[in-house]
């Protein structure tokens, strides 16, 4: 199986023009081994991140976030659909999360004082049932764990022009959405906008809250297993998750309603379109559906970044 090694893993631009590192076919799988958003640097507690003292701080934009690609997709051309399927994630034996003022929902918020310090943390996980850490937990400490919900915060197709730092970049082709439902069985849908599609993947998250409040997820190193198919001559709104139980229609935008009206729209597209709704039945439905949901994956303060949010329907509801 073709592989992308970490030490290839560190990019933190999607260009383009950069030479492709492995070529898959569609439906090929492949492993890309990915090191976690600190580009490896917060592995010990006794490490805090202050930006001058971070090797990836000593240039602007830092070099924050590193993806494994481009990855060449045989077949992918402009104005297609590439679908990624996440067919597995192992997680690292650790992650970090790190506390830093101005980041986060509160950010030099006087009420809430632990926002007015740097602070990070190891997580230490352990392996579960299966003897693995593929189902394994998160300790945050000697009294609270939680299981391990492994996803990948950034997979994108690269843009025909801009060449954004991977931290920031968001749009149809995907890009730093952190969406816990980028996560083993599910297939996301991106437009592709050069030949080969051009995929980027990184940024696992090895658990995360609910908009990601803090700034920071459990950031970890992974090796993850994925595959591509290309659907020709079709796009889509924006992005697409399907999972084996529902359709989720995702949109960044700020502000936060925006962003709402956005996954919205894209969820009803795709109701209408492949599923045969007409729009007043398709808007009705998610009015008063009780399983109806909208997730906000990601509401952090980040310079060019937007808020992502997911409309979520079961698909019990449109097959």
């Amino acid at each position: 199986m073709k592989r992308i090694v970490r030490k290839q893993a560190n990019i933190c631009e999607i260009d383009h023009r950069l030479k492709p590192v492995i070529r898959v076919q569609s439906g090929e799988s492949f492993i890309l081994e990915t090191e976690d958003a600190a580009a490896g640097y917060l592995r010990d507690d006794n490490i805090l991140p202050y930006a001058a003292n971070r090797p990836t701080h000593r240039i602007n934009p830092p070099l924050l976030n590193p993806v494994a690609g481009p990855v060449y997709i045989c077949g992918a051309e402009k104005g297609d659909t590439i679908m990624i399927t996440v067919e597995r994630i192992v997680p690292d034996s650790q992650g970090y999360t790190i506390l830093q003022p101005g980041d986060g929902l509160f950010g030099d918020s006087l009420k809430h004082s632990a926002t007015a310090e740097y602070y990070s943390r190891t997580l230490k996980h352990q392996t579960g049932a299966s003897g693995t850490l593929e189902d394994g937990t998160c300790s945050l400490n000697n009294r609270i764990t939680w299981n391990l919900a492994p996803f990948i915060g950034t997979m994108c197709l690269a843009p025909e022009r801009e060449v954004p730092a991977s931290i920031n970049i968001q749009g149809p082709y995907g890009g730093n959405l952190d969406s816990r439902d980028f996560c083993v069985g599910s297939r996301i849908y991106f437009n592709s906008y050069n030949e080969g599609g051009l995929l980027f993947a990184g940024d696992v998250h090895g658990s995360q809250g609910d908009g990601e409040l803090t700034g920071t997820a459990n950031e970890i190193r992974a090796e993850i297993t994925l595959s591509c198919t290309v659907i020709k001559g079709k796009t889509v709104p924006h992005v697409r998750i399907e999972k084996d139980n529902a359709i989720i229609g995702l949109y960044c935008e700020k502000p936060l309603e925006n962003a709402v009206k956005g996954a919205v729209s894209n969820l009803l597209d795709w109701m209408c379109d492949t599923y045969g709704f007409n729009e007043r039945e398709a808007y009705l439905l998610i009015g008063t559906c009780p399983d109806f949901r909208l997730n906000v994956y990601q509401m952090v303060d980040i310079p060019g970044l937007s808020y992502t949010v997911g409309a979520e329907l079961p698909k019990k509801y449109v097959e």
